[in-house]
């Protein structure tokens, strides 16, 4: 009986060191899946997504930085945006979007709506402050202070020449961009504040850039008829010919159109309620087209 005792010990030993052994290599195996599950990747692993991240936040503009860029601009414009997108479009020309973006995101429907506010704005301010001009004084004025040129002025004034968006243009190109589309762009952030804040956030700005313009001494209003034929003269061209073009409304109410004509331009037509209304408005356009000096008081 000891024998077989004996005999079934030896017999049962080797299986049992078998299993230990797989014991230990299965906790062997299970702190390696353990130490895996915990984060240590292999090298390869953890290089390329070093590599990815790196990359990742070069493409990636600083968030602080775009956020300083617009808190510079708005401390410049006197206004707080709730919506800082309306800024960034304001001052985004369309150049500047990729093809498959649309023209709406670029500064053109602002400045469009911008236009009208502005002209809104600055039509009450002269008429508040000019209670014994007529009509036709305060619309000579309210033209001169709506002006591209004066809006861009005004822009230049504030420092939004190099905060314009552009597209891949040269140097040159994108320095004379720039100046032609300033007075847009002007007109665009008017638009902006004005949707971010209302009139009264729009009217602020419009009467704290404009209200020394409009009261600064001006020079007398020339008539544009008389400003043109000396552009003509000084050209070497012949005095401007004015043609009507059409007649229109009740005798008692009648509407003119009227041509005026320059060799070499293309003619510009005006319409007003006499021969000679339309006469002058027709030279203003021509003069505001041709970018004649002097063909509006920019006192």
């Amino acid at each position: 009986m000891g024998g077989l005792g004996m005999a079934v010990v030896d017999t049962l030993e080797p299986s049992v060191q078998t299993r230990a052994m797989n014991d230990d290599t299965a906790d062997i195996h299970t702190v390696t899946v353990a130490a895996d599950e915990a984060g240590a990747e292999p090298a390869p692993v953890r290089k390329k997504a070093r590599k990815k991240r790196a990359k990742s936040s070069a493409k990636t503009p600083a968030k602080g930085t775009a956020n300083a860029a617009t808190t510079a601009i708005e401390e410049r414009i006197g206004h707080k945006f709730a919506d800082a997108n309306l800024l960034m479009t304001a001052m985004t020309h369309v150049s500047a979007l990729k093809p498959s973006r649309k023209r709406g995101e670029s500064y053109q429907r602002l400045e469009f709506l911008g236009d009208h506010v502005l002209g809104l704005i600055v039509s009450d301010m002269l008429y508040r402050s000019f209670p014994n001009a007529d009509e036709g004084e305060l619309s000579k004025r309210l033209a001169d202070l709506v002006r591209k040129e004066s809006c861009a002025d005004v822009a230049k004034s504030l420092g939004f020449t190099d905060d314009i968006k552009l597209g891949a243009v040269g140097a040159g190109a994108g320095a004379r961009l720039r100046k032609s589309v300033l007075g847009d762009i002007c007109e665009a952030v008017i638009g902006a504040v004005y949707l971010d804040g209302g009139y009264a956030a729009a009217s602020e700005f419009v009467e704290r850039n404009w209200t020394e313009r409009m009261k600064k001494p001006r020079q007398p209003l020339r008539d544009p008829k008389t400003v043109l034929q000396e552009w003509a003269q000084g050209k070497g061209l012949p005095t401007p010919v004015y043609r009507e073009v059409e007649r229109t409304g009740p005798h008692h109410d009648p509407q003119f159109r009227v041509a005026v004509d320059l060799p070499g331009l293309a003619p510009a037509e005006g319409v007003g309620g006499s021969k000679r209304a339309a006469e002058k408005v027709a030279a203003s356009v021509m003069i505001e087209r041709e970018g004649v000096a002097g063909g509006s008081n920019d006192g």
